[in-house]
């Protein structure tokens, strides 16, 4: 009953937002019907996190914008950000399952604690780089599509992904060693495993409550991104920032499969190549903001797209590279196998070690 509750408000939260969501694709006004010319059917998107450049550059423009031109008119879109609609991006899976959100771009550490498996290719400390984040998640792909329609009724249309979450600090450090004991703010179960292993203390924060816990002491340093950090004010209120990437942050854009099925065949090709697209320019973004993060949090000149600041950047070292992945193979994996369990120890065997060579143990019955 709690569980039904919360997601009865959630929908209330939707459908106040971005009224009304749960209406059925195809459904058009009954003006359009009279008219000459066909009104262009119109999809109800929720997007990612409204304040950061993934949403603001790429998802609002392209639904806005770019779908008009493309499809000659005949789609349109309407698009809130799951945070700015008060909704909790755990719950997008579910609101998507049941219909109420046709469309929906689905942060996979969020839902992941609804269905572990989801955060497999992502895991903290797993990809210190981007071609090596590219590796895994082309590798762990098929099987993502496979989960989302069979377990979720739902069509994946593109995987996005955010910059490097790195890590800022309010007092000086020169490596990952030196973080020990101090209070870290964490986003996902599999980061707060890493922050664990590290000897430190994870503090699971929302993104808009990172500020005020710096501010309050309530945490001494954060994981987040690069330049999202910087667009908040982390280079006014910390001194030092670590460039190791403990993890980027995937997101899902997924479709409801009855409401995928309602579009005309020519319609879903359509969206299909042009979110193609618009996924390769996401990623191509979260490389650029990752470097342009890392140049205006330490003041360069070449700053553009943030506000330039005046912290230390520690870079990672073979020795942070090292323990790392030491910390994948002795917590990260292994908790998360416990969480998720045998399946997914025999998922991550079967997509993601022959890729990263680091082989799962399978728990015993």
């Amino acid at each position: 009953m709690p569980r039904a509750l919360a997601t009865l408000a959630a929908l209330v939260a939707l459908m106040a937002a971005v009224a009304p969501v749960a209406r059925a694709q195809a459904q058009q006004p009954q003006q359009a019907q009279q008219a000459s010319t066909p009104a262009p059917q119109r999809l109800r998107i929720v997007g990612s996190l409204g304040q950061l450049n993934p949403y603001t550059r790429h998802e609002r423009p392209f639904w806005t914008e770019v779908l008009p031109r493309v499809s000659g008119g005949r789609l349109a879109a309407d698009i809130v950000a799951f945070d700015q609609a008060g909704l909790s991006g755990g719950e997008m899976l579910r609101l998507v399952q049941v219909g109420a959100v046709p469309y929906a771009t689905a942060l996979l550490p969020l839902v992941a604690a609804q269905d572990p498996q989801l955060g497999a290719p992502d895991l903290a400390g797993l990809n210190p780089d981007l071609p090596t984040l590219r590796r895994h998640t082309a590798a762990f792909r098929p099987h993502l599509q496979q989960r989302l329609r069979g377990r979720w009724g739902a069509e994946l249309l593109a995987v996005y992904v955010y910059p490097a979450q790195v890590t800022f600090c309010k007092r000086p450090f020169t490596s990952l060693a030196d973080l020990a004991g101090r209070r870290i703010r964490s986003s996902a179960l599999s980061q707060s495993d890493f922050v664990e292993a590290l000897g430190a203390v994870p503090v699971q924060t929302a993104f808009a409550d990172i500020i005020p816990k710096l501010k309050n002491d309530d945490i001494e340093c954060a994981i987040t991104g690069a330049m999202s950090g910087n667009i908040i004010g982390l280079h006014e209120v910390t001194t030092h920032l670590h460039t190791m990437a403990v993890n980027w942050g995937l997101g899902v854009f997924i479709a409801n499969a009855a409401a995928w099925q309602a579009l005309a065949p020519d319609l879903r090709a359509l969206l299909q190549r042009e979110l193609a697209s618009l996924e390769a320019a996401i990623w191509a973004e979260a490389e650029r903001e990752t470097e342009g993060g890392l140049a205006c949090n330490r003041g360069d000149a070449a700053c553009a797209g943030g506000r330039r600041g005046s912290i230390a950047v520690v870079a990672a070292t073979p020795a942070d590279l090292k323990r790392g992945r030491e910390i994948v193979v002795g917590s990260v994996l292994p908790r998360w196998v416990q969480r998720c369990g045998a399946e997914c120890a025999e998922v991550w065997n079967r997509t993601l070690a022959p890729v990263t060579g680091i082989e799962a143990a399978v728990p015993g019955p």
